[in-house]
């Protein structure tokens, strides 16, 4: 026969262990603590792009290009190994050489506070065709921190840093993926202009990672 005492302890220890079931992860959930970031600058030429020229932009339209492909002033190869920057605060999410038409690829994920609606949001960047990669998956990068060097896809074009933002953080290496719109993909530099300066808040976000599809036997964060 139960006591009160032992009833009402029995009570307390499943209202414990509720309690703690809620707090622990889901199975197979993924994330990342990170800062929002506090504004965007430019992938080179830090903070302005000063030095550079966008020489191509983002065209979702036939024949695509999804994102902005920016050179050096000076023309030619005259840019090759120059800095390539994290524009904000972010995590790398994928940095390899996946050969094919890309080469070196840092993919850097972005949490951000959307002045016009006060919602969090996420964004992905892409660098492609790099020289060299200067961090590694799962890093935290700061704004302005050297990420990489502008390449040639170890000669396949003129050097030229190939530059992406995606509202979609699900694309990873895939663009096949989702439609080509402006759902999915930002313009880099109206986004940035829009996004110079944003609020500092101290308050760490959980990011989510594990989004990726895998890429030629390549895995993301």
């Amino acid at each position: 026969m139960r006591t009160r005492g032992g009833t009402w302890r029995g009570w307390m220890i499943a209202w414990l262990l509720g309690c703690l079931l809620s707090l622990a992860p889901a199975a197979g959930a993924k994330g990342v603590k990170l800062k929002l970031a506090d504004g965007f600058d430019y992938p080179v030429g830090k903070p302005n792009a000063e030095g550079y020229y966008k020489a191509r932009g983002l065209r979702l339209r036939a024949p695509q290009h999804f994102g902005e492909d920016w050179n050096g002033r000076a023309g030619g190869n005259n840019d090759l190994g120059d800095p390539v920057y994290a524009i904000a605060d972010g995590i790398v999410t994928f940095a390899h050489n996946v050969r094919q038409g890309w080469g070196n690829v840092v993919l850097t994920r972005h949490a951000f506070r959307d002045p016009k609606t006060g919602q969090v949001k996420f964004i992905d960047t892409l660098n492609g065709h790099l020289d060299k990669i200067l961090v590694k998956q799962g890093q935290q990068v700061k704004r302005g921190q050297q990420i990489g060097t502008i390449g040639t896809n170890f000669g396949m074009y003129p050097a030229h840093l190939h530059f992406e933002i995606r509202h979609n953080i699900q694309i990873g290496m895939d663009r096949r993926k989702v439609p080509a719109s402006y759902d999915h993909w930002a313009d880099p530099t109206q986004f940035i202009n829009a996004h110079r300066r944003l609020n500092r808040e101290w308050r760490a976000v959980e990011v989510p990672t594990g989004t990726y599809d895998d890429y030629a036997g390549f895995k993301g964060l």
